[in-house]
């Protein structure tokens, strides 16, 4: 079935184009919120030749397509069955099954603000991804340059210099793109936020903070302010600020002059504050996570680099389903900010092969009780969770048996203490598994390949050891 005849289905499965009050994407799902959930078909939905699962909670479904199949269905969906009616939002990432499993989850503030966290950077994702895959190659051509391996001329020259071009038009910028972002998500004007994002940035803050006795000439990165300070962090606070500020003037603002007058006193107002105070103090928190963050990580300490890294590996599949793990993305950015790189996604990107491990033992298991449904659950899964879509197998295979979920992590963990170890080091962030090979720095790629082998291997021998037949023959 071709991605239009797709749609074409769904949209008839769901109601009509009438019935959708919003639509999105996200990396593998199409999530529609519908206005009667009573006229949706669920169980026809799940019949249409790739769709991959089945989401359904209040107003909302999510229709699981997968990587790149998502976008292209939705871009059919808008083109040629809402024009530009619809708002787009944007939503966080892949869980199916979603309704059984979280139903019963109760949203909290933090967890609400991690969400918020994660809608700003996920649309960012295929940029950053595309950065780090640009500046990689770009060092990689350094590199084999100095060691004699390419010839320093000026094909290999302009080669790696427009890779590096397009790497650093983002990366370069990125406090803009957050802004952007920030102020969509918060109601501000998009353009005010990107302001605030490159002022960030720029050279005269080091101007005013040399005036007000606050840059360190000897030593500017322990300056209280400088440019950068705060990075990220501190732009997503300002521009949380700048909404408010910009609604408050909004309201007193005649209608003859707001285009004028609310711009200029909005950004007057924001800007003392970001820069007196948000970049300071949020600079200061963006330190003392980087210092923690390498006491782990950089720890000269062979006992420390593999515990810790054990324990986080370990742990990262529970963040996911509690929602936690939009919490560590701004961490990852703010990693590429002050190193140039993450060491943490590497680390945590091996609870997914963890997962594919313990399937692998438990589909040998469901073939020895003839389990022929958890076989074929199984079979679909792994795919996906080879090349880093995880969630399948998640909701699909290791959380409903509940114990497979547990020994995944514990499999996972060797795997992400020999990361540690090795101090893999990527250039952007994106999917786990097999497909993040190309985002490891290359002197990182073999120790990246390794670490996710000693996860299919961990997972599948705890499994095999923990999980008994008559589990498997429940299910």
């Amino acid at each position: 079935m071709s991605n239009k005849e797709l749609v074409s289905k769904l949209v008839e499965l769901i109601g009509g184009a009438s019935n959708i009050a919003t639509e999105t994407h996200c990396m593998t799902r199409l999530r529609i919120d519908v206005k009667d959930m009573k006229k949706v078909n669920s169980e026809e939905i799940k019949k249409i030749p790739g769709v991959l699962g089945l989401v359904m909670q209040e107003s909302n479904i999510q229709v699981v397509l997968g990587p790149g199949k998502a976008k292209k269905c939705e871009e059919i969906l808008k083109a040629e069955y809402l024009g530009n009616e619809v708002n787009i939002q944007k939503i966080g990432d892949w869980e199916a099954n979603k309704l059984a499993v979280k139903g019963g989850q109760k949203n909290n503030k933090l967890k609400n603000a991690l969400k918020v966290i994660g809608e700003i950077f996920i649309p960012l994702i295929p940029a950053i991804i595309a950065a780090g895959l640009f500046n990689g190659f770009a060092g990689l051509i350094t590199n084999l340059q100095s060691g004699g391996t390419l010839p320093a001329n000026d094909v290999w020259n302009t080669i790696g210099t427009f890779l590096s071009l397009m790497g650093g038009g983002f990366l370069g910028y990125f406090t803009i793109f957050t802004g952007i972002n920030a102020a969509q998500k918060f109601g501000a004007t998009p353009a005010l936020g990107g302001m605030l994002g490159a002022m960030s940035i720029m050279m005269q803050v080091d101007e005013i903070a040399k005036i007000f006795g606050l840059f360190n000439e000897e030593s500017p990165l322990n300056s209280i302010l400088r440019n950068g300070k705060g990075g990220l962090i501190g732009v997503i606070i300002g521009v949380y600020i700048l909404a408010k500020i910009e609604k408050a003037v909004r309201k007193h603002i005649p209608d003859v002059l707001d285009l004028i007058l609310t711009p200029v006193i909005t950004l007057i107002l924001t800007t003392a504050v970001f820069v007196f105070v948000i970049m300071p103090v949020s600079g200061v928190a963006s330190d003392w996570l980087i210092a923690g963050l390498n006491l782990l990580i950089n720890s000269s300490n062979p006992i420390v680099s593999l515990i810790s890294g054990y324990v986080l590996a370990a742990l990262f599949l529970p963040m996911v389903l509690l929602g936690l793990h939009h919490g560590l993305i701004p961490i990852y950015a703010i990693q590429l900010e002050a190193l140039g790189g993450v060491t943490l996604f590497p680390v945590l990107a091996m609870a997914g092969a963890g997962q594919v491990g313990a399937a692998i033992a438990i589909y040998f298991k469901a073939k020895k009780v003839r389990n022929e449904r958890m076989k074929q659950v199984i079979a679909g899964a792994i795919p996906a969770g080879i090349l880093g879509i995880g969630e399948p197998l998640i909701y699909g295979v290791t959380l409903p048996m509940g114990k497979p979920f547990i020994t995944a992590g514990l499999g996972a963990g060797f795997g992400g203490a020999y990361v540690m170890l090795t101090k893999v080091m990527a250039t952007a962030w994106g999917p786990s598994g097999l497909v993040a090979v190309p985002l490891m720095k290359p002197e990182c790629m073999l120790n990246f390949v390794i670490g996710i082998l000693i996860s299919y291997i961990g997972g599948f021998i705890i499994t095999k050891i923990f999980i008994k037949d008559e589990d498997v023959m429940r299910i």
